[in-house]
């Protein structure tokens, strides 16, 4: 994530509200440079400190030192430079084991590490509710699609 203007794929403002407020720790209805530093921990990726600043940088365009709702919103809009990079970091973060593919194990893995409760089989069905050519795994063309498609509905999953 970073130099050039960057998106997470969310256009539903419910999907886009509830990510925030996975990102927004302590409720205050902001994210910290310390949340958005745990919330990247959690998810695997041990990002700079400098990298950590310029994505603060990036989004918070009020230079509060804090990422509302509102700029979150617009961090997450799907603009017209495509973010393939972004979404390809998103799916590598799913794809522990880097085979290309995101299991029911590794999407419960990632999910519990971001606070989500939910068991393995609530993961199964959300990987079928999106899984194209029905293998039991979603790969990044079908993850590309699913993040890409606002009419997309996985029930009351997030994947």
């Amino acid at each position: 994530m970073a130099s050039k203007q960057t998106n997470m794929y969310l256009q539903n403002p419910d999907e886009i509200k509830k990510v925030f407020n996975r990102f927004d720790i302590n409720g205050d209805n902001k994210i910290s440079v310390s949340e958005l530093v745990d919330v990247m921990k959690a998810l695997g990726s041990y990002t700079s400190d400098d990298e950590v600043k310029r994505m603060m940088e990036e989004i918070d365009t009020d230079h509060d030192g804090f990422i509302n709702l509102n700029e979150f919103t617009k961090f997450c809009d799907n603009g017209d430079d495509g973010g393939l990079e972004d979404l390809k970091e998103a799916f590598e973060l799913y794809d522990q084991d880097k085979n290309g593919l995101i299991s029911s194990t590794e999407l419960h893995q990632i999910l519990s590490k971001l606070g989500e409760i939910c068991t393995v089989q609530d993961c199964v069905a959300m990987i079928k509710s999106v899984d194209s050519d029905g293998d039991g795994f979603v790969n990044f063309d079908e993850f590309k699609k699913m993040m890409t498609n606002s009419n997309t509905t996985a029930g009351d999953s997030s994947v």
